[in-house]
């Protein structure tokens, strides 16, 4: 008897866990989806397009073996340490893409990581740094895209590697490392600063290739910026705070950012190169900003690759 109700004990502690664990690791979108309604949700596409640029979309979103930047079938390879994951299709086709999301679901999608189907995306997605947009950008990225040419075909389904293939799981990852608080303004800093510390570390997301990671995929804050061993583990990303670039003026990033040259006659090279060519078509005042705030970044020594 002793025997069976320790058993039946342990059993109910099991399925408690198992329950609070389904619980807390729900798929949470912030806003209610309703794909159906007839209710425009338009946002301004001249915008979106500064939004587009600068959060790099087209360099993982593209669909490979084309020239065309803005042919957004996705598909991809990305290969990481878990696993091998593809962007999917972002183009406003209907059936493939994105033709019916409205502006919920594409916030829903950068700000939360959940799709429509409320499932969690992988954070291979950076929506990490994306949870920190403003919900009028995405509405103007979504009004963008929606300009854009339909492309048929959906990318190839992620392979992660046994561990991540429980989506429910990356649950667990959003609590621990997903900060949803938008960035708010900072009035000791002037306008530009607080325009380039948003494009930065929201939109173009740049700490995520810039960053070292924990064993969990996540960055590791005391290496935010100072550099990191690429995703696909190619090379080492490099260490742009003040440590590694602080002989670089404002005007040396900027020009950077718009032709890939270096002060020291160099050129960037890898996925950088894909990165120029997006925030090459940046307004200049916004270059200028994310110059400024890269300026300002506390320096950090390299980790070791």
């Amino acid at each position: 008897m002793r025997c069976r109700t320790y058993t039946l004990s342990i059993l109910a502690i099991v399925i408690a866990g198992a329950v609070t664990a389904w619980i807390v690791t729900e798929p949470r979108p912030l806003y209610g989806t309703d794909t159906a309604s007839s209710t425009p949700d338009t946002g301004d596409p001249e915008k979106g397009k500064v939004i587009f640029d600068a959060g790099d979309c087209a360099s993982c979103h593209a669909s490979p073996g084309q020239s065309d930047r803005l042919h957004l079938g996705g598909g991809i390879a990305l290969s990481t340490a878990f696993g091998t994951f593809r962007p999917p299709n972002i183009s406003p086709d209907a059936v493939d893409g994105i033709g019916q999301w409205r502006t919920n679901d594409l916030a829903n999608a950068m700000l939360a990581g959940v799709s429509p189907a409320r499932t969690h995306y992988y954070p291979t997605f950076p929506y990490s740094s994306y949870a920190r947009m403003t919900y009028g950008d995405v509405r103007d990225l979504l009004a963008y895209l929606r300009t854009l040419p339909r492309v048929s075909g959906r990318a190839p389904p992620h392979e992660p590697t046994i561990l991540f293939r429980i989506r429910r799981f990356v649950g667990f990852w959003k609590i621990l490392f997903l900060d949803r608080q938008p960035l708010v303004p900072d009035g000791s800093r002037d306008e530009q600063w607080n325009r380039g510390r948003y494009l930065t570390e929201a939109v173009a997301h740049c700490a995520e290739c810039h960053s070292s990671r924990n064993l969990l995929g996540a960055i590791r804050p005391e290496t935010r910026f100072a550099g990191g061993t690429d995703p696909e583990g190619t090379g080492f990303i490099p260490n742009i705070t003040p440590a590694r670039i602080g002989d670089w003026s404002q005007q040396e990033i900027e020009k950077m950012l718009q032709t890939g040259d270096t002060p020291n006659h160099g050129r960037v090279g890898a996925s950088m190169t894909g990165v120029v060519t997006n925030t090459a078509m940046l307004p200049q005042h916004d270059r200028s900003a994310i110059a400024a705030y890269i300026k300002s970044l506390p320096s950090r020594p390299t980790p070791q690759p």
